[in-house]
């Protein structure tokens, strides 16, 4: 059984560094800054002296309230649009190993983009291609290509109308038994596996125990659900317990009465922080204030674990002990869509109160058919010992570009077997001018900043993948290093 631990936790990883008081002074300066031109240039604009580009509403002369509000929040304006060549690259061709990004050019200063006619192929650092099947060669390519001459590539209903097909019936028995449930059921998208199903699971009256570092997916179906939803620290399971406790003691606080249910929401690993949930400490948690549990494992399935199977297989636990497993298949799979899994009742309850399964398209036949090539690879049924291949070779990399970072005295965070690899970076201009140097350097990343992240926490992602060549890694952080050279990023003295 894996230990799990490591520096998954931000506050307690010696290499997570406090920003220093000069970069929150500069940081505070800039913002300020930013805040008197705006003014001044707003106000200039307004007199018709400079020229306005926010979009111009089409119902503004007929006299109708404003419905959106477009360009026009300050952050949007004045920060976001001027740096956003950071993000929303567009690419050509397929997210693998490499990536192609198309390049393009503003002269308006962000407001729009041309393309220049060229592109530029870079190592992906960026996508959640974990076990390298997002191919466009191979046997998943194969069989999802035969799919499509058989069945088309849109099912154009419902799974309770004439959505069904036996890729889906197929699929679902074949997740059920890879996860090691009774049943499961899947989704087009994954996003909306998490958002459409926690309401059918919980609602007023149901308190939900969620991690502060949740996916949006999950909060937005706590929303969605009318309950009621208490946070703990990120992994911190004193403070878990605590609420736990307070749950029981106090109860509902408005009405006096004990909750009717208690569900505690976590991740199998966090995609902003690179941790992995400390899931035997939640399972003795559960268990002893008989609270359900509920495991996103959209990150940590395929990624982690002996076998490929998450979360639960990482640390050898029992998956009847997790009474909602839920995963995506746009990761570790190369595919799109999600499902959960758990007991047949389950199973069965969802199927009636669910709205992603009563209203929402069924998933298409060469997406399913995708995922299933890789769930028979992965468990050795076809091309047998290349999933056990993919699943070593990630875990291979991930430890290795870790490790070259800590030695060269990055602060990173997360588990040390974890594919995403956090680099902190902390300052706003800090990321723009790193994700730009990476792109140069041919290394295509992933930058977070305000508001997806703390004001000083802000960061550059790593995605590992089992595509990746140990030279492709060492590639990847000499850019690394020139690129923190050229920024004047702190570091502290590596380990040799």
């Amino acid at each position: 059984m894996n230990s799990g631990t490591g520096s998954g936790d931000l506050k307690k990883s010696k290499h997570s560094q406090e920003s220093s008081s000069k970069d929150a002074f500069f940081f505070y300066l800039t913002i300020s800054m930013i805040l008197l031109i705006t003014i001044v240039r707003d106000s200039l604009t307004y007199l018709g002296i400079l020229r306005s580009y926010e979009p111009v509403d089409p119902r503004k002369e007929e006299g109708y309230v404003k419905l959106y509000k477009g360009l026009q929040s300050f952050a949007t304006r004045n920060i976001y649009r001027r740096i956003r060549d950071c993000w929303n690259r567009p690419i050509v061709g397929v997210p693998d190993a490499c990536v192609t990004l198309k390049d393009r050019e503003t002269y308006d200063n962000g407001i729009t983009f041309q393309f220049t006619g060229t592109t530029k192929r870079c190592i992906n650092m960026g996508s959640y291609n974990y076990l390298g099947f997002s191919e466009n060669q191979g046997l998943c390519h194969e069989t999802s290509k035969k799919s499509i001459q058989k069945y088309g590539v849109g099912m154009t209903s419902f799974r309770r109308e004439l959505g069904d097909t036996l890729h889906l019936l197929e699929l679902e028995d074949l997740v059920a038994e890879y996860i090691g449930t009774e049943a499961a059921m899947t989704f087009g998208m994954g996003f909306a596996t998490n958002s459409l199903n926690i309401p059918g699971l919980v609602k007023k009256g149901d308190l939900v125990i969620s991690d502060q570092c949740n996916h949006a997916s999950l909060v937005l179906g706590m929303r969605l659900s009318g309950c009621a939803v208490n946070i703990f620290k990120h992994n911190d399971m004193q403070d878990l317990e605590k609420v736990l406790r307070n749950a029981i003691v106090f109860g509902d606080l408005r009405t006096r009465r004990p909750w009717k249910r208690i569900v505690i929401v976590v991740e199998g690993i966090y995609s902003m922080e690179g941790s992995i949930v400390k899931l035997p400490e939640i399972m003795r948690l559960k268990k002893k204030y008989k609270a359900y549990l509920y495991v996103d494992e959209a990150h940590s399935i395929g990624a982690i674990g002996p076998s490929g199977k998450g979360v639960v297989d990482y640390f050898g636990l029992d998956v009847r002990d997790v009474d909602i497993m839920m995963g995506t298949f746009t990761k570790s799979f190369g595919a799109a869509g999600g499902y959960i899994a758990g007991s047949k009742a389950l199973i069965d309850h969802l199927k009636t109160v669910s709205h992603g399964w009563c209203y929402a398209t069924s998933m298409s036949p060469p997406v399913a058919q995708q995922i299933i090539s890789a769930i028979r690879i992965i468990l050795g049924r076809d091309l047998p010992g290349e999933g056990q291949r993919r699943i070593a070779q990630l875990l291979s990399n991930s430890r290795y570009l870790r490790r070259r970072l800590k030695e060269n005295g990055f602060p990173i965070i997360g588990d040390e077997d974890s594919p995403v690899v956090p680099l902190m970076i902390h300052t706003l201009h800090g990321i723009t001018v790193f994700s730009r140097k990476m792109k140069e350097l041919g290394i295509a990343t992933v930058v977070v900043g305000f508001p997806a992240t703390k004001v000083f926490e802000q960061r550059a992602r790593f995605c590992c993948s089992a595509s990746h060549t140990k030279e492709m890694l060492d590639q990847t952080m000499d850019a690394i290093i020139e690129a923190a050279e050229f920024l004047g990023m702190k570091r502290t003295k590596g380990r040799r």
